[in-house]
Order: C-alpha cells, then sequence, then structure tokens
C-alpha cells in the first residue's frame, strides 16, 4: 500500500490574535488617558465633593464656548492656567475673555477649606467685571 505524501499548502497563514491583542492594549491606554485628561486639575486646590451620590457628569455641546477656569486655593490665592496671579491682572484677561465668547462663562475652582464669605467676595469681584455666568466646581 502506498501513502501518498501531501504537499503542505503554500497559502501562508497569519495569525491574527497577537496583533489584536496588542491594537486592544492601545485602545485601552488611550481611552484611561484620555478619560483623565477631561478637567483641568489646579494645584493647591481640592474641590469640594457633590452632594449627589450619582456620578452624572456635566457636558456641554459643541456650541459652546469653553469655560474660563479660575482657581482659589485654601490660601486665598487666585490661579489662572497654573500661575498665581492678582485680582488686577485677572481682570483684563477676563474681558478679553468675554469680548471673543459673549456667551461664555466661568468655572470657579474653590478650595473645599474656605468659608463662603470668601467664595462670595470674589463672586461679587467677578461679577464687577462681567462675569455673569458663573459655576461652582466639585468633584
Amino acid at each position: 500500500m502506498r501513502t501518498r505524501h501531501r504537499r503542505p499548502s503554500r497559502i501562508p497563514e497569519v495569525n491574527l490574535v497577537p496583533m489584536m491583542d496588542v491594537l486592544m492594549t492601545v485602545l485601552i491606554f488611550f481611552v484611561v488617558i484620555s478619560m483623565g485628561l477631561t478637567g483641568v486639575q489646579i494645584n493647591g486646590v481640592t474641590l469640594p465633593r457633590s452632594v449627589n451620590s450619582t456620578d452624572e457628569s456635566i457636558t456641554s455641546s459643541a456650541d459652546e464656548p469653553v469655560p474660563f477656569v479660575i482657581g482659589l486655593t485654601a490660601q486665598r490665592q487666585l490661579v489662572l492656567e497654573g500661575e498665581i496671579i492678582q485680582m488686577r491682572n485677572l481682570s483684563p484677561r477676563l474681558r478679553t475673555y468675554f469680548q471673543e465668547n459673549p456667551d461664555g462663562s466661568i468655572l470657579l475652582k474653590a478650595d473645599r477649606t474656605l468659608p463662603y464669605d470668601d467664595i462670595a467676595n470674589l463672586l461679587d469681584e467677578l461679577r464687577g467685571i462681567g462675569g455673569r455666568r458663573v459655576s461652582l466646581a466639585v468633584e
């Protein structure tokens, strides 16, 4: 009895499983990184916790301008774009922002240890500059 020897197939086989593993790892990396970059972090400011226990995030539409983010540290120092700034230097920048974005808003990130009077005083000063739409940030 003769046995026939089959010739091996000339079509190469490609194993896609390792490539899919690598692509999934890269995708997960970018998702995790993008979730961490959604909020503007300000050094020296610990935000208060939200009253609601639900984890609802505020979404903005594409038509709304990016809010003007101001931080207020526990030492009552104003922080803008990672740098400590005085109120007299903040006023022109805020006016410029509202000239470019008439429907813009201010996002105030005040430290949770501050008394409410300090936050209310800052809100009064911002109102005098022209900031009518102010949101207070919480965790």
